[in-house]
C-alpha cells in the first residue's frame, strides 16, 4: 500500500489551480493536478458538488464514494458567484491563479462573468480550460452527461453481447478521459508559457469536449469506419481484428485468452492438445481466423470447459499466452497487491479520525511521484483559512 505524504514539493508545486467544475471529468483533471502538487482550491456552492449527495455507497462516515474518488488534494472554498461578495472573492482568487478549469453548461461563465475573456481582465496570463459535453457551437444545447455522450458518440452501437442490445460500459469512461484530456491540455499550455517571453505571454484558452474525445479513442474501429466504409457493431467480447481474443467458458468461471500472434496461437493449441489446428487452413494465420472466428471459439472452449479456469491461466501463462481469469473488483485489488504494485493509498481525514482509501495516481515518475496530502475536503472546509481583504486577496500561493 501507497504511503502518503505530506511535503508539498512536486513537479506542479507553485502551480495554483482555481477549480469551478464539478461531477467527474473536471475533477478528475484536477485531482491529477494536484497530485503532482499544484494547489487546487475547488470552488463550490452552498450546494457544494454534485457528486456529494450521490448516494448509495457511502464510507463509514456516510460520504459518498464517488465524490471522494475524485477530489483529495483540494481546498474547498464556498462562494455564491450570483452575489457581489461571492463574485469579489472568486476575482480575487482568480488575480492569484495559474490555471482556471469549468465545466458548466456553454454560456453559463459568461452569465457569471467568469468566462476566459473576462478572466483575461483580471488575470493577462490565465490559462482557462474549458469542458463541455459536445462543443460550444450548436451542440451547447446538449446535456453533456457520459451516458448521453457513449449513445450519441457511438460507443454503445459496439459494446454489448453480439446478440443483444447496445450496452453502456461500466463506468463513466468518457468523463475520464475528457479529464486527462484535458490535463494534456493545460500541461501543454504551461510549457508554452514556459517558453514564452512573460511579456508576450497573453494566456491560453482550452477547449475539450467529451464527444471529440470518445471519437478519437474509438481509435481503430473510427478509423474503419472512415477509411474502409466499415459500420462497426456488437462483438460482446470477441475482437474485430485478432482472434482468439476474447472471452471462453472454462469448466467453472469465464477465462480471457488474448492471442495476439501467430507463435501465440502455435502454443495455445499445443497446450490444449489440438495441435492440428495450427496447419488447418481456416487457422493458419490471424486473417484466417479472424474469418473463422466462431468455429475457432467452439473448438478451443470443447477443451477449456475440461478443467478449472485457474488452471488454464497457470498453464497458457507460464508459455507466454496471455490469460486471466475475470475478477470482481475486489480480486483486482487483490491480484494488483500480489504483483506489488502499490495501487491503494490510505489518506488520513482532515481531523484524523478516519481513513480515505484510494486508488493511487497511475503516473509514476521516480523521484517526483504524486504525492497525497489532503483527503476529499468537505464542504467548505478551507473557506475561513482564507483571508478576504477589501483590496482583494491575501494568501499565499
Amino acid at each position: 500500500m501507497a504511503t502518503p505524504a505530506h511535503a508539498n514539493g512536486g513537479i506542479l508545486s507553485g502551480i495554483r489551480v482555481l477549480d469551478f467544475s464539478r461531477v467527474l471529468a473536471g475533477p478528475y483533471a484536477t485531482m491529477t493536478l494536484a497530485d503532482f502538487g499544484a494547489d487546487v482550491i475547488k470552488i463550490e456552492s452552498a450546494d457544494g458538488d454534485d457528486t456529494r449527495g450521490w448516494r448509495p455507497p457511502v464510507d463509514a462516515q456516510g460520504i459518498s464514494t464517488y465524490y471522494s474518488s475524485v477530489n483529495r488534494n483540494k481546498r474547498s472554498v464556498t462562494l455564491d458567484l450570483r452575489t457581489a461578495e461571492g463574485k469579489a472573492q472568486a476575482q480575487a482568487l482568480l488575480a492569484t491563479a495559474d490555471v482556471v478549469i469549468e465545466n458548466f453548461r456553454p454560456g453559463v461563465m459568461t452569465k457569471l462573468g467568469f468566462n476566459f475573456e473576462e478572466a483575461k481582465k483580471i488575470n493577462p496570463g490565465i490559462i482557462y480550460c474549458s469542458i463541455t459535453g459536445f462543443g460550444s457551437g450548436k451542440g451547447a444545447a446538449l446535456a453533456g452527461y457520459d451516458l448521453l455522450v457513449q449513445a450519441l458518440g457511438g460507443l454503445m452501437s459496439v459494446t454489448g453481447p453480439q446478440d443483444g442490445g447496445p450496452t453502456k460500459v461500466g463506468v463513466a469512461l468518457i468523463d475520464i478521459m475528457t479529464g486527462m484530456n484535458a490535463v494534456q491540455g493545460i500541461l501543454l499550455a504551461l510549457k508554452a508559457r514556459a517558453d514564452s517571453d512573460p511579456a508576450q505571454w497573453k494566456g491560453q484558452l482550452i477547449q475539450v469536449d467529451l464527444m471529440t474525445t470518445l471519437l478519437a479513442a474509438m481509435t481503430n474501429q473510427a478509423s474503419a469506419a472512415l477509411n474502409a466504409g466499415v459500420t462497426p457493431v456488437r462483438l460482446g467480447n470477441a475482437h474485430p481484428s485478432i482472434s482468439p481474443y476474447e472471452l471462453f467458458d472454462a469448466q467453472d468461471r469465464p477465462l480471457l485468452i488474448a492471442v495476439g500472434n501467430d507463435k501465440q496461437f502455435h502454443t495455445l493449441v499445443h497446450l490444449l492438445g489440438i495441435e492440428h489446428l495450427a496447419t488447418d487452413p481456416k487457422f493458419t494465420d490471424n486473417p484466417s481466423r479472424a474469418t473463422h472466428r466462431e468455429q475457432l471459439r467452439e473448438l478451443l472452449e470443447e477443451v477449456l470447459r475440461t478443467q478449472p479456469g485457474a488452471h488454464w491461466v497457470s498453464l497458457l501463462s507460464a508459455e507466454g499466452v496471455p490469460a486471466g481469469l475475470v475478477n470482481t473488483l475486489p480480486e483486482a485489488f487483490d491480484f494488483a497487491h500480489s504483483l506489488e504494485l502499490n495501487a491503494v493509498v490510505e489518506i488520513p481525514s482532515s481531523d484524523g479520525q478516519h481513513l480515505f482509501k484510494q486508488v493511487v495516481s497511475p503516473i509514476q515518475i521516480p523521484g517526483r511521484d504524486a504525492s497525497y496530502r489532503l483527503a476529499p475536503p468537505s464542504l467548505g472546509e478551507h473557506s475561513e483559512n482564507v483571508r478576504w481583504l477589501d483590496d482583494g486577496l491575501a494568501d499565499t500561493k
